[in-house]
């Protein structure tokens, strides 16, 4: 016998009723980004592989080692996407939207990433991200994180802390880089084997290390406060000036780099430990160079990306497993005359009704209806059997209030209408 083809290591399948969680989230998403004034993007899930080694890094973690990489048939280097920001940028230049002004997006949908799969961490996850393009000012950092923050904050994760940086430009960042290698070089022997191969070409990757053996060269490393010019100073300050006005709490952290190369100026995470340990909730930043190094014209940047299966970790462990309220109507026809009298009425209803309409076509006993209707989690059952079909009626029965009504056997607007006086 063939053993069961199971889902691949590191993914999951989202099954009912959890997949209503996942789409009561992306509803407020929905409608928080177009509260905003944001417009979804949707991009392929595969894209060229030069897209996120030029876009993302060379010397990135997500090229070197988690990204999912083949040969086409045409013998192209393809790879399934992940992350967004390389791609909705590459979307907008190949459909001209630079040059209609500044530019919002959101996006939702799945990232593929080869690494070890953990609690909250999968090789195919989901993302919610925005970026917002064409505003080299301080006010697009804060409307970003002010996005962030109200969806983060909305959702009753009360501990939240935002934690922001800056990490300079291209004025001031070779700056940096000297001071690092300046820091770094001496103990290059002592340094994990990644850390090691990324001090010469990109010494900043460093201070992202998670590796013990980095730990306490990163937390003496300079920060970037001491070579920071004027312009990505005053940016700084202006953007803590919002975040101040507007009552928003936030810590300046001077190791928070993010983990990808086209950050510039804003960097920030909001942080919880509402799963125990400190953990990301959701990271970003400004990004003014990504568009330029695609071969677009110079376009300031800046966005940010939550991963939603963390996101609803979080959720669970403060709210705990939510009893979602009855909704809908059962329709309970007992023998073949019951059922050919409903299927076309139960038609009708789902065309008027907002809520779901559920039919269940096998012979059954009314016990075992009431049992499916109570796994459908439907609010009210409609049932006609010999003694309604003789009397002209159905019965109309309250599973939350357990109470029983009766109503002609009429049209479907009559039933709808008499739904209606049920529910208010």
């Amino acid at each position: 016998m063939s053993s069961h083809i199971t889902a691949p290591r590191g993914t999951q399948d989202i099954l009912p009723p959890t997949s209503a969680r996942w789409l009561a989230l992306e509803r407020r998403i929905h409608d928080l980004a177009r509260r905003f004034g944001y417009g979804e993007m949707r991009t392929p899930i595969f894209e060229s592989t030069e897209l996120f080694v030029r876009g993302v890094g060379e010397t990135t973690d997500i090229v070197e080692k988690e990204m999912y990489t083949f040969f086409d048939k045409g013998e192209r280097s393809i790879t399934l996407r992940p992350e967004f920001t390389a791609p909705v940028m590459r979307a907008a230049l190949e459909h001209k939207l630079f040059g209609q002004g500044p530019q919002r997006w959101y996006y939702v949908g799945p990232i593929f990433r080869y690494e070890r799969p953990q609690k909250g961490r999968y090789r195919q996850a989901h993302q919610f991200g925005v970026e917002c393009t064409g505003y080299a000012g301080p006010e697009a950092d804060f409307e970003v994180i002010a996005l962030a923050w109200e969806l983060v904050r909305s959702h009753g994760i009360e501990d939240a802390v935002l934690n922001v940086n800056t990490i300079g430009d291209d004025v001031c960042r070779p700056r940096y880089r000297e001071a690092l290698l300046a820091h770094f070089r001496p103990h290059a022997d002592e340094l994990s084997a990644d850390s090691q191969r990324r001090l010469e070409k990109n010494p900043l990757r460093i201070l992202d290390s998670k590796d013990e053996r980095d730990h306490a060269f990163v937390t003496t490393a300079p920060t970037f406060e001491s070579v920071l010019c004027d312009a990505c100073r005053e940016h700084f300050a202006a953007l803590r000036a919002y975040l101040d006005a507007a009552g928003i709490p936030y810590v300046v952290n001077p190791k928070i780099v993010r983990g990808l190369d086209y950050y510039t100026r804003t960097v920030f995470e909001i942080i919880s430990c509402v799963l125990g340990a400190q953990s990301t909730v959701c990271g970003g930043g400004r990004y003014d160079g990504l568009v330029a190094s695609l071969g677009g014209p110079p376009t300031p940047a800046v966005g940010f990306a939550l991963g939603l299966e963390r996101f609803l970790m979080m959720l669970d462990a403060l709210h705990g497993e939510v009893e979602q309220p009855r909704a809908g109507v059962q329709a309970i026809g007992l023998g073949t005359q019951a059922r050919a009298l409903l299927v076309p009425l139960v038609t009708e209803l789902r065309r008027m009704l907002a809520q779901p309409v559920f039919m269940d076509y096998d012979d059954r006993k009314l016990l075992a209806h009431l049992k499916m209707a109570d796994r459908n989690n439907a609010r009210y059952a409609l049932i006609l059997g010999s003694d309604e079909l003789a009397a002209g009626e159905l019965v109309v029965r309250d599973l939350e209030a357990r109470t029983d009504r009766r109503i002609p056997l009429g049209r479907a607007g009559d039933v709808a209408a008499a739904l209606g006086e049920e529910q208010s």
